[in-house]
């Protein structure tokens, strides 16, 4: 918030407070994320001028989940999206601070099968289509078979990303793929007896993406970080308020028409800010406590991380 030490007049307050917003100046943004369809309305914020309104330029980028810490720490990137569980394994060895919930997996996260294998516990000894380890992908298989009494030991895998598994499943190889939205849909419409969804985040509510700056960056630019913040919102505000127009933006990132969009974004969740409020308070903490467990049983996080300084909810709006 703009503090003044010395006000000429009352008279000149509404002329002058203007001015000084407008002086106002913070450092240009670039974000590193994905084609995830929970990150769109990232999309939407800079493409519909949700960022410029708030005095911010911002530059979404679409960088590797695996690249994405290399890059924040190199200085390329000064924000990064992704997953809880990635946070804790990037935490691990860059300091970062996740500020905003982004968006929760409704079913948008998932193993899908051929028909003969009935249950997640029918995955052993199969090959599995998944992301490497580190990735959220492999998160979402380590925490699946977790669930069900199995590990990563009990299975092979093939690497490869979550679109290329998601095709390759889809022609045919492998006995199972872990992908997300929008590429879980191909699987989703290949037909029953060919294969079919296995398990999703409906079943194990596991993956929760987050937003993230270094603390030097917030240290040094708070407010750019409130108004990114802030910035979201306005977005989830626009999509409410003018859906096909904001559909046809987002989907357009991703190759994908606006009801094609809408279509996937029914599988994840924006929470309003009251509901991110309440999740940071109470459900995120413990759920950060149990990825920190699957990280480090599969051996990803090599040290435990001090997940009490991973979440600071003092920059929302």
């Amino acid at each position: 918030m703009l503090r003044r030490s010395l006000i000429a007049g009352a008279s000149a307050l509404p002329f002058a407070a203007p001015a000084l917003l407008r002086a106002q100046t913070f450092p240009k943004i670039a974000i590193g994320m994905s084609g995830w369809t929970g990150f769109a309305p990232l999309t939407l914020a800079e493409q519909a001028g949700l960022f410029k309104a708030n005095g911010l330029e911002v530059e979404t980028k679409f960088v590797p989940q695996r690249e994405r810490n290399l890059a924040l720490a190199s200085g390329a990137l000064n924000c990064v999206v992704t997953t809880v569980d990635t946070m804790i394994l990037w935490a691990s060895t860059i300091p970062l601070v996740q500020v905003l919930v982004l968006d929760r997996s409704k079913g948008g996260d998932g193993i899908a099968a051929r028909p003969a294998i009935g249950s997640v516990k029918e995955l052993k000894g199969k090959t599995i289509a998944v992301d490497g380890p580190g990735t959220t992908p492999y998160f979402t298989m380590a925490y699946m078979l977790r669930e069900n009494g199995l590990s990563v030991r009990d299975v092979s895998t093939a690497t490869l990303a979550p679109q290329p598994a998601a095709q390759a499943f889809v022609a045919g190889q492998f006995d199972a793929c872990v992908s997300y939205e929008p590429y879980l849909s191909t699987v989703r419409a290949m037909g029953a007896d060919k294969g079919r969804i296995l398990s999703t985040t409906l079943d194990y509510p596991c993956v929760v993406d987050t937003l993230a700056f270094q603390p030097a960056f917030i240290q040094a630019n708070p407010e750019a970080v409130r108004r990114v913040a802030k910035s979201w919102f306005d977005a989830l505000a626009m999509i409410a308020r003018e859906p096909d127009r904001s559909h046809e933006i987002m989907g357009a990132r991703t190759r994908q028409t606006g009801p094609e969009f809408k279509a996937s974004a029914a599988f994840i969740e924006w929470p309003e800010l009251a509901a991110v409020k309440d999740y940071a308070a109470s459900g995120l903490p413990a759920f950060m406590q149990k990825a920190h467990a699957v990280q480090r049983e599969t051996g990803v996080v090599r040290q435990d991380v001090d997940l009490t300084k991973l979440f600071d909810s003092s920059f929302l709006p």
